[in-house]
């Protein structure tokens, strides 16, 4: 594109930011302001190796007393941006207010800094964690779907959209307590075909890491279908105040 037609579609539809609708005249590819983005803290060491959760303060990242209770089956999961003001608006528009398009955005905001960490699990296909058919009919997209087709892209790593389903209806996950959560969603998922995870070291992805308990669930089903490895990659991250 010239710089000329630039200028033209910028006039005609003005570059503005995806949170404050502020005027951008360098929007560039994530449509977000410099200020808005300053309100979107990433996650930072230290953190807990094995999920991702980062801690308080300085010092070594270590593993947390959740994780040496309970090893979870995925080997390392890592998130973006702290699950929190701009980055939960930003999630909400796009999962619950049906703004597809700014899928682009979170994809883009995760894959650059999240790059080494997947170069260094060394997978071979993306996986989403699944929707139930009537969630998807409701929501008419499954959100790590579009989230993982761009993140192949930029990472270079086969995605397979329908690898997993979810075969029992759930309760929204972001009404129950930790406990419920994990009540809720096992047994929920299964392997289409074992035969594609078999042996393979996997990416699992979707949009946001809250008590981990439908990641947990979905590497437990992928660990028993054969998979050597899985890796958890999501946009954001809670962490309990």
């Amino acid at each position: 594109m010239n710089k000329f037609f630039a200028t033209f579609l910028d006039v005609l539809f003005p570059p503005l930011c995806h949170l404050c609708r502020a005027f951008i005249p360098d929007a560039g590819p994530l449509h977000i302001c410099p200020a808005c983005r300053e309100r979107m803290p990433a996650v930072a060491h230290p953190l807990c190796p094995v999920c991702g959760i980062p801690f308080l303060g300085v010092g070594d990242d270590h593993v947390c007393g959740a994780c040496r209770q309970s090893q979870p089956d995925f080997t390392a999961a890592r998130a973006a941006l702290l699950y929190e003001g701009e980055c939960r608006e930003l999630i909400h528009a796009y999962k619950y207010r049906y703004k597809t398009h700014l899928r682009r955005p979170l994809a883009l905001l995760t894959a650059a800094p999240l790059r080494d960490f997947v170069a260094a699990c060394a997978s071979e296909l993306i996986v989403p964690v699944p929707l139930h058919v009537r969630r998807l009919r409701e929501r008419g997209f499954n959100q790590a779907v579009l989230l993982g087709e761009i993140w192949s892209r930029e990472w270079g790593v086969p995605l397979e959209r329908g690898a997993m389903r979810r075969i029992r209806w759930t309760e929204p996950q972001i009404t129950l307590t930790a406990a419920q959560r994990r009540d809720n969603v096992k047994g929920a998922f299964d392997v289409r075909d074992a035969g594609v995870v078999k042996g393979r070291r996997v990416l699992l992805v979707d949009d946001v890491y809250t008590t981990g308990s439908t990641v947990k669930e979905c590497a437990h089903v992928l660990k028993a279908a054969g998979a050597s490895e899985v890796a958890v990659v999501t946009v954001a991250r809670a962490v309990e105040s």
